[in-house]
């Protein structure tokens, strides 16, 4: 299965809330794309909830080989925030994102297992959410290109190649349109066949390398 993510741009999040034994667990799931991001949002959940006792975070950055993954307890015992929450997000095939889970301390002390199970079921609560809305997409590796077409030929190119599975990332305007598409490693022979096939041959389309690019869930 493909990598997921929120869908949107970084900074995009989602928040949910569980409470156990008067202790309140705060989920925010952001998505970055670095580690300086992946702090600044837990820095930020911790100015917000300054009064809360603990801001424990995770977060999973890249896909394959290069894939980072980190998490912290920030004062809880060892093993029993950072690490489930870690968990969570790479059991759900999550990447590129950071759950922050602050705790305001409800006066009952919850033992190791209780802190496992809310601090886990917080960053649940988040992706149940987050997927539950259509807030997720996949994260596929794919074959960027570009094809500048007459501005009264655009739409209708577009149309063509999205109904035959390309993935039409976007439009810029300009002189010319300039169609941004991606497609499978292995597509590149059916992307110029069908290009041609919808310009009469008329048009070049450029190659820009390989990139990890958001899909629909189920686009192969």
């Amino acid at each position: 299965m493909s990598p997921l993510t929120l869908r949107g741009g970084p900074g995009t999040h989602v928040e949910a809330e569980i409470e156990e034994k008067r202790s309140r667990f705060l989920c925010r799931l952001v998505r970055v794309t670095q580690e300086d991001e992946a702090r600044a949002a837990v820095e930020s959940a911790r100015k917000e909830h300054h009064s809360a006792r603990h801001h424990c975070s995770a977060f999973v950055l890249g896909a394959g080989q290069d894939q980072i993954r980190r998490s912290h307890d920030d004062g809880e015992p060892s093993g029993t925030a950072g690490a489930p929450m870690l968990e969570v997000l790479t059991g759900h095939g999550l990447v590129d994102c950071v759950a922050v889970v602050t705790r305001y301390f409800g006066g009952v002390l919850l033992g190791a297992g209780g802190l496992v199970r809310a601090y886990s079921g917080a960053v649940t609560a988040a992706v149940d959410q987050a997927s539950g809305r259509g807030g997720l997409v996949q994260r596929i590796r794919r074959e960027l290109a570009s094809v500048d077409l007459p501005h009264a030929d655009a739409g209708r190119v577009e149309a063509d190649l999205r109904g035959h599975g390309v993935l039409v990332l976007g439009t810029e305007y300009g002189t010319l349109a300039r169609l941004q598409l991606a497609c499978a490693p292995d597509g590149v022979g059916h992307l110029r066949d069908r290009l041609a096939t919808a310009t009469g041959g008329s048009a070049e389309l450029i190659l820009h390398g390989q990139e990890w690019v958001d899909a629909e869930l189920g686009a192969g």
